[in-house]
């Protein structure tokens, strides 16, 4: 367990840039955080990186969901029954992923940052309608697609919310700034699910996912305002969030060919 200062702050500030970017996004937000352990904190194991990072975002993303579910803005029947699936669908991606080499991990998570990037620079269409109400036409849907979600959420061991946003959109035919707030009880069950999964190896830091929980907090409280506020300028902000994300998968890459 850490205990050092200097990494613990370091794990603060980058659980509130994560929790932020979630608030903010709905998703893209995770995938910074295994990059930000390894290459700013300073956590040299990628899988403890993963395990620490899949808590770090689960709890954060309690945290948000705890702010949209006071304002009503979050379907409970979608979101339970998508994060039921997709939490046993990250038990076995997770699995998966442990029994790969970190540093081959890790090359396959550059690939899936790109993919990230790439989606969020898609433009996102804010659709009028009416918001849906789970039925037993729509269940399969949205259980097959949170099952299918969760399983690569858990062998990234990132919150998923780029690929849950439009599965629920999908899936359900909701908004998408309700399909955003939805999604955050879908990313904390598939964080949980990974971290309890990576923790039964040895593989999760309880003082960097202390200290990434409590700078999440705050990244949290400073989103939510922002959130609303947003507007106009939120695909401008999307984009550039986009780019950040393609330029840190290129050296997350380059990292991690160097060390096979």
């Amino acid at each position: 367990m850490t205990v050092e200062i200097i990494p613990l702050l370091l794990a603060a500030l980058s659980g509130g840039l994560v929790a932020l970017l979630l608030t903010l996004f709905g998703g893209g937000g995770s995938v910074l955080a295994v990059p930000l352990l390894l290459y700013v904190v300073g956590v040299s194991d990628p899988h403890v990186a993963i395990g620490v990072a899949a808590a770090g975002v689960a709890l954060n993303a309690l945290t948000a969901l705890a702010g949209h579910a006071s304002a009503g803005r979050v379907r409970w029947p979608c979101a339970t029954l998508f994060a039921v699936t997709g939490a046993i669908g990250a038990w076995l991606g997770s699995s998966l992923a442990k029994a790969i080499d970190g540093h081959q991990l890790l090359l396959i998570f550059a690939v899936a940052m790109g993919a990230v990037g790439v989606s969020m620079l898609r433009p996102a269409r804010a659709v009028d309608r009416p918001e849906p109400r789970l039925n037993w036409q729509m269940s399969p849907r949205v259980g097959v697609t949170g099952a299918g979600v969760g399983s690569a959420a858990g062998f990234f061991g990132i919150g998923g919310g780029f690929l849950i946003v439009p599965g629920f959109m999908v899936s359900t035919g909701m908004t998408l700034a309700t399909a955003q707030a939805t999604s955050l009880l879908s990313v904390a069950a598939f964080g949980v699910t990974t971290a309890v999964n990576y923790g039964l190896s040895g593989w999760v830091d309880p003082g960097l996912v202390g200290a990434m929980t409590a700078g999440g907090i705050a990244g949290t409280l400073a989103g939510l305002p922002l959130a609303r506020r947003l507007g106009a300028t939120g695909a401008l902000g999307r984009r550039l969030f986009a780019g950040l994300i393609l330029i840190v998968s290129v050296y997350v890459a380059c990292r991690a060919i160097i060390d096979l």
